[in-house]
């Protein structure tokens, strides 16, 4: 049974920061791309940032400078670290694996950012 778990969200005050991690279990982890995607109060899911097998990364461009996805594959672990967060920050995070065919989500971690 394939599981992404995450942690790491919670309240966090403008400029503030917070560490996400998503642990995966039942995949052979180094063979994926992951990658954490949000979903805002009344906004669509979006792709924050990935990261492939080799290392490779992308970002949303709001997220550039302020976000850094790593992994580690011996661990099975995924991490998002987030700085400078703001307000338009606040919305649910899904860890996300995928390797074609095949792809899964996490269960999401609310970030919530306000004074």
């Amino acid at each position: 049974q394939v599981q992404l778990v995450e942690s790491g969200g919670g309240l966090v005050e403008p400029g503030g920061s917070l560490r996400l991690s998503c642990v995966a279990s039942g995949i052979r982890f180094s063979d994926f791309t992951m990658a954490w995607y949000r979903q805002g109060p009344g906004k669509h899911r979006e792709l924050v940032a990935s990261i492939t097998s080799g290392g490779g990364t992308r970002y949303v461009d709001s997220a550039k400078g302020r976000f850094t996805i790593s992994r580690d594959n011996p661990k099975s672990t995924v991490w998002l670290q987030m700085n400078s967060l703001k307000p338009d920050d606040t919305a649910v995070y899904y860890c996300y694996a995928s390797a074609i065919p095949d792809d899964y989500w996490g269960q999401g971690t609310r970030v919530t950012v306000s004074a």
